[in-house]
């Protein structure tokens, strides 16, 4: 099975477009890849963007873990 998955724009140090992937693993964990460099810069939209996404990961992330 496929995890969910969720990518939110943001960009590198370097200003360089880049995007935060967040995935929720078969045990119900929630997994947060950076983009390549390990660093996220997110403006206040994006930021925003996240916690949607953290929290529809979240949901997913408990439903796993109920069964």
């Amino acid at each position: 099975m496929t995890e969910p998955r969720w990518c939110v724009g943001c960009h590198d140090p370097f200003g360089r477009d880049r995007a935060l992937t967040v995935l929720v693993e078969d045990e119900g964990r929630v997994v947060l890849v950076p983009p390549p460099g390990a660093s996220a810069v997110l403006s206040a939209r994006q930021t925003r963007s996240l916690e949607v996404v953290l929290d529809q990961a979240a949901g997913r992330a408990r439903a796993v873990e109920a069964g």
